[in-house]
C-alpha cells in the first residue's frame, strides 16, 4: 500500500499528540468556499467549538473575527480584502463540503510538512538517492554530459557487442562537477548542464555508456504524493523521518509555556515541568540518529565501493 504525504502528516501528528489525543475543538464546513471567500458556512450544532482567533481548515491558517452561533457563519479577518485568509504564511484555496475546521491547532499541518522535508533534505548526504543516464559512445568524443542533479558517479559501464549483451566496467573514466557550459567545437555545447563524464576507455562506437550517479531526494509537494516514487527513498526510512519531524517541531511547546493566557494553561502548568518538551525533543532526536546510524550503515553495506567490485 502507498504511504502519500498525507499520511506522513498523520503520523507524525499522531506522534505527537499521542494515541489518547486530547479531543479537539473542531467543526466542518456544511458550504464550499472558495479561494477568496471572506466568510465560512460552519456546522450549526458544533460551531461553539469555534472561537475568534485561528482555525484551520485543511493545510490553510485563516483568522476568525466572528461568527454567529444561529446560522454557523463566521467572518474572516479584513473583510472584503481577506487578508485573514491564509495566515502564518499558508496559502488561501478553496474548501469543500465536510473539511474539518480545526480550532486554534497545536501542531498545523502546514508546519508538520515543513518539517517532514527539512527532515528528508537533512538525511542527504549520509543516505542519497540512485539515478542512471545512458548514452552512445562516440569515437572522436571524451567528455560527455550527464544530468544537472548528479552529485557524484558511483559506477560507469558499456555495452558488450554480440548476443551475450553483459555490461562491463569502464576502467578509465572522471566525474568533472564543474563543466565549462561554453559552446566550443563541439556546438551546442558539449556540458550544458555543467556536469559530464569524461571516458578514456578504448571502446566500440555506437555501444552504449551507462552512467550510475547519486543525488539527493526529492521533497514532498502535494498530500496525495507516494513517498518512494516522488522522493526516492524506500519506505522503510518513514519511521526515521517521523522521528526527524518531531524533534523538530516539539521545541515550540517550551515557548507556549512562557505565554500563560489561561486558567487552563496556568494550572497546567506545575503538571508539566519546565524543559518537558525539551526533552521529548531529545528522546525523538535520539530515536532519529539511531535510525539514521542504521540506513547509513546499510547503505554503504548494499553499495560498497564499485572500485571494490571492480577489484
Amino acid at each position: 500500500m502507498a504511504v502519500t504525504f498525507s499520511n506522513i502528516v498523520d503520523r507524525v501528528k499522531q506522534q505527537l499528540l499521542g494515541y489518547t489525543k486530547d479531543q479537539a475543538s473542531i467543526s466542518y464546513l456544511v458550504e464550499p468556499m472558495t479561494a477568496t471567500s471572506t466568510q465560512f458556512h460552519a456546522d450549526e450544532e458544533t460551531i461553539n467549538n469555534l472561537s475568534r482567533g485561528l482555525v484551520e481548515i485543511g493545510d490553510e491558517l485563516i483568522l476568525v473575527k466572528k461568527y454567529d452561533r444561529t446560522s454557523g457563519i463566521a467572518t474572516v479577518f479584513g473583510g472584503n480584502s481577506g487578508t485573514g485568509r491564509g495566515a502564518d504564511g499558508t496559502v488561501a484555496v478553496a474548501h469543500g463540503i465536510d473539511e474539518f475546521i480545526i480550532n486554534d491547532p497545536r501542531f498545523p499541518r502546514q508546519r508538520i510538512k515543513e518539517a517532514i522535508n527539512d527532515t528528508i533534505d537533512a538525511l542527504y548526504p549520509d543516505l542519497w538517492v540512485f539515478g542512471e543516464y545512458e548514452f552512445p559512445y562516440l569515437s572522436a568524443r571524451y567528455e560527455y554530459p550527464i544530468p544537472a542533479d548528479a552529485d557524484d558517479v558511483y559506477k560507469v559501464v558499456v555495452n558488450t557487442i554480440g548476443p551475450s549483451g553483459v555490461w562491463f566496467p569502464a576502467q578509465s573514466w572522471r566525474f568533472n562537477p564543474m563543466a565549462s557550459t561554453t559552446a566550443g567545437q563541439v556546438k551546442p555545447s558539449p556540458t550544458p548542464t555543467g556536469k559530464s563524464i569524461q571516458i578514456y576507455d578504448r571502446i566500440v562506437p555506437g555501444r552504449n555508456v551507462r552512467v550510475s550517479y547519486t543525488k539527493s531526494p526529492n521533497t514532498l509537494v502535494n498530500n496525495d504524493d507516494d513517498f518512494e516514487p516522488t522522493t526516492g527513498f524506500p519506505e522503510r526510512y518513514i519511521d526515521m523521518i517521523v522521528y526527524g519531524a518531531c524533534w523538530r517541531l516539539l521545541p515550540a511547546y517550551e515557548a507556549a509555556r512562557l505565554q500563560q493566557a489561561s486558567i487552563e494553561a496556568t494550572e497546567r502548568a506545575p503538571l508539566v515541568p519546565t524543559s518537558a518538551a525539551s526533552q521529548a525533543s531529545q528522546f525523538f532526536l535520539a530515536l532519529y540518529q539511531k535510525r539514521l546510524t542504521e540506513e547509513r550503515t546499510r547503505l554503504q553495506r548494499l553499495y560498497e565501493s564499485y572500485q571494490t567490485f571492480n577489484g
